[in-house]
């Protein structure tokens, strides 16, 4: 039962779509808060720096990213590569067409 509780907090953390587009973002690699509002912004989902905050601040006790310092900013980067195959099927999944009933 602790790994099903465990798989339904990871699926819940990923739960809002500014998260998943953060995520989407991290599997390119590192970025700072400030990257994530300009790709935000560029892919259609225009976020403000708080904003972006608060989602890292959850995706981070949600143990899906981690910090580095780099001078006087933050870099987040993906905790491991299981949250972005994770991410890469929810994404190839919704691409696919809905079967009929």
């Amino acid at each position: 039962m602790e790994a099903i509780t465990a798989a339904a907090d990871l699926l819940r953390a990923l739960g809002a779509p500014l998260r998943m587009l953060i995520i989407d973002e991290l599997i390119a690699g590192e970025r700072c808060v400030h990257e994530l509002v300009s790709a935000s912004s560029e892919r259609g989902r225009p976020a403000s720096q708080s904003l972006i905050s608060q989602h890292l601040r959850v995706l981070r006790g949600a143990g899906l990213v981690i910090t580095e310092r780099r001078g006087q900013e933050i870099a987040y980067r993906l905790a491991d590569q299981h949250v972005a195959q994770i991410v890469a099927d929810a994404f190839a999944h919704a691409a696919e067409p809905t079967p009929e009933p």
